[in-house]
């Protein structure tokens, strides 16, 4: 008797399990798609078809930790962006410092200054 007690609240704790750990399994398949954490919004340019407008796409699909970075645009001071990304990352700590290094060194090798400031992250994931 007390094995069949046993046994049926076993077969009843792992069910519950099961039902709790369902929904982080799915979490953890792709990033594709998804925008990520926004820390501002991305603006291009009107007519912009450069780099940057494809970096964002390539960043949006990509499925792995990845992230964005760019300057500020304004359309008043700065008529040119400079941005950054890293895409499929080990993590999005690691995306997030790479895609800064990637934004700061086109910076650099254009010897550009903006008004609105340096690089950011725009989004990562």
């Amino acid at each position: 008797m007390r094995l069949q007690i046993f046994h049926k609240t076993t077969v009843s704790v792992l069910a519950g399990l099961l039902i709790l750990v369902a929904p982080g399994v799915g979490a953890a398949e792709s990033l594709a798609g998804n925008k990520g954490d926004g820390r501002f919004a991305v603006n291009f340019p009107p007519g912009s078809t450069g780099d940057c407008p494809k970096a964002y796409k390539a960043y949006v699909a990509a499925s792995g930790h990845s992230a964005y970075a760019t300057t500020f645009y304004s359309r008043v001071s700065d008529l040119y962006i400079i941005c950054g990304s890293k895409l499929n990352a080990p993590s999005q700590q690691a995306a997030e410092e790479i895609a800064l290094r990637n934004c700061q060194a086109g910076l650099t090798r254009w010897k550009l200054k903006t008004t609105a400031g340096g690089c950011a992250i725009a989004a990562s994931k």
